[in-house]
């Protein structure tokens, strides 16, 4: 068109749509994803709006499993971009209850990748370590999965199906994510340990799984560039170190200097845990690096991230 600038069509608003918008990454995708330019954020999720943060974004009650939910939404906002954050990670509940497991994780799944398709949307999908044996870690994007769990073998089922998809699609695997939100539906490792050591209480963790831990806003952004530059396929998203989770707790303990004589090194089998856990994995993120500018934080710069957000959310 005349007058038209060479710039106009890179300046096209894209519309990206989160699924688990209530979740800790999911509300920290929200939260960078809405104050971009040309950028149009949906949040969605079951019940309400869980994010302080309520501006600059639209929020639309959704729950996945439900087809009819999901192609309600999914047609009144027509993204170009969903990202599935939605799942159920409690690894143990997964083996306790299959079919729950099953249908949030793999049927729901399916759900979204219908709905893209019918209205041309891409999907950046995320998933987990948990699809591996952890007999052979790090892991590339390339190798082979060989899940223990129930958690692990729906989590695999839902990347068959991502793949299969007949739109543009992205898988993020991470593992061991932590960090903190405002209003948090569920702990993680961090913040539990900083927890239970700052009461005085004596905790068991184990010395023979490893992993390579992960700042949420490391995953967020890892995931924003896999978007923003229009990448497709599999990207290893983790943090750059891989340690024992002992080590992790140890570190945990250090940076806030906590008494690390409160933890008590134990192996995975003594804990009799209903889900089996893969005893090494970690992985192999040269690509994301290469390919995305990925620069994932160490656990020591991610402590110091989460310690200066339970300042300011009071939460400390």
């Amino acid at each position: 068109m005349p007058g038209q600038s060479p710039n106009d069509a890179q300046m096209k608003t894209t519309k990206i749509l989160v699924t688990g918008a209530n979740g800790l990454l999911g509300q920290k995708l929200v939260d960078r994803l809405s104050g971009r330019p040309a950028v149009e954020v949906i949040a969605t999720g079951r019940g309400g709006n869980r994010n302080p943060n309520s501006e600059g974004y639209a929020y639309a009650e959704m729950d996945a499993v439900v087809q009819s939910e999901v192609d309600d939404v999914m047609g009144l906002y027509s993204p170009d971009v969903v990202v599935h954050a939605a799942a159920m990670t409690n690894v143990d509940q997964c083996e306790l209850k299959p079919d729950e497991c099953w249908e949030l994780n793999v049927k729901a799944t399916e759900n979204i990748v219908r709905a893209c398709e019918k209205v041309g949307a891409k999907i950046v999908h995320v998933s987990t370590d948990f699809i591996f044996d952890g007999k052979e870690g790090p892991y590339s994007e390339k190798a082979t999965p060989n899940p223990l769990s129930h958690y692990g073998r729906s989590k695999w089922a839902a990347e068959q199906i991502v793949m299969g998809a007949q739109v543009p699609w992205a898988i993020a695997r991470t593992m061991l994510v932590y960090g903190v939100v405002a209003d948090m539906s569920r702990s993680n490792i961090v913040l539990w340990a900083k927890k239970a050591l700052e009461s005085g209480q004596q905790i068991k963790v184990v010395d023979d799984q490893f992993r390579s831990p992960t700042l949420v806003e490391d995953l967020a952004d890892g995931i924003i560039h896999i978007i923003m530059k229009g990448r497709t396929g599999v990207y290893n998203l983790s943090g750059p170190e891989q340690m024992s989770i002992l080590d992790m707790v140890k570190q945990v303990a250090d940076f806030w200097k906590l008494d690390a004589g409160l933890i008590t090194p134990v192996d995975s089998g003594s804990l009799n845990q209903p889900a089996a856990r893969p005893p090494k994995t970690g992985f192999i993120i040269l690509k994301a690096q290469t390919e995305l500018g990925y620069r994932p934080r160490t656990v020591r710069e991610g402590l110091a991230v989460v310690d200066k957000q339970l300042n300011l959310f009071s939460l400390g």
